[in-house]
């Protein structure tokens, strides 16, 4: 990679804003070099090398939780499509899992995912599937019992066609959200990336059924040219039963 640094306008005190600029490389493509050159320029990745978190995706958690507050110390946490483990390192500290800050409840905050991560104090993660019959009672197990609250950053590989990705994206939180409802505690939160006006349709009306409140919000970390929105419910009610209205609108 070759790069240089622009003089950027001044800021009324003296100061001066330097922008990485990137050549396009040989064999590079157009928008490699201007995704690279984004990346470079990028508070949050800068903020993330310089605090030490794995991206800039844990400041859309810890911007979510500043506003909602689930992330309470004491609270057990599951991580759906946990890597690299940014939500992780937010979670581990909030909930107080490493049992560091005194006079605390100590949380669990339990990491799954398909491939493997560097292992990170005060958090559990196990290779796993969740989407495979019997994952939930996994989950149960290395919990001890159910979650607080359960939430993905998970995303689709994008393929190109917007309104496909758009489909897997949301196919994705709706089997998390699923998942939330076998292994959630009764009041806990379920936090979710969606797309484009949030979650939609029967998911939003399902989730409005479960949970005593939700919300679709941009959090500010996100990226202002980005579709992508998350999904805050809170207040779960509980396992439906066959006397619950509308507990035969499971889909």
């Amino acid at each position: 990679m070759t790069g240089k640094t622009e003089k950027g306008g001044g800021s009324g005190r003296g100061a001066r804003d330097l922008r990485v600029k990137v050549k396009t490389a040989k064999g590079r493509k157009l928008s490699s070099t201007r995704w690279l050159e984004r990346q470079l320029n990028d508070p949050y990745v800068i903020r993330a090398r310089r605090e030490g978190f794995r991206g800039r995706a844990a400041y859309k958690l810890i911007e979510l939780d500043d506003k909602y507050r689930f992330l309470l110390p004491g609270a057990r946490v599951v991580d759906l499509g946990c890597a690299p483990g940014g939500w992780l390192q937010v979670a581990v500290d909030r909930v107080n899992a490493l049992g560091a800050k005194q006079g605390k409840k100590q949380g669990f905050v339990l990491g799954v995912d398909l491939q493997e991560i560097e292992p990170l104090a005060g958090a559990e993660v196990h290779l796993l599937d969740f989407l495979e019959d019997g994952a939930d009672d996994k989950v149960k197990v290395w919990l001890g019992g159910t979650a607080d609250v359960v939430m993905s950053d998970m995303a689709a590989s994008a393929s190109g066609h917007k309104q496909t990705d758009h489909l897997r994206i949301m196919a994705l939180c709706e089997a998390a959200a699923y998942f939330a409802f076998d292994v959630l505690e009764t009041g806990g939160t379920f936090v979710a990336k969606v797309l484009a006006g949030g979650a939609e349709g029967d998911l939003q009306k399902v989730l409005k059924r479960r949970f005593a409140k939700v919300q679709n919000v941009k959090p500010p970390a996100s990226r202002a040219d980005s579709s992508e929105k998350y999904v805050v419910a809170q207040g779960f009610r509980g396992p439906e039963t066959a006397d619950d209205p509308g507990a035969d609108e499971s889909s």
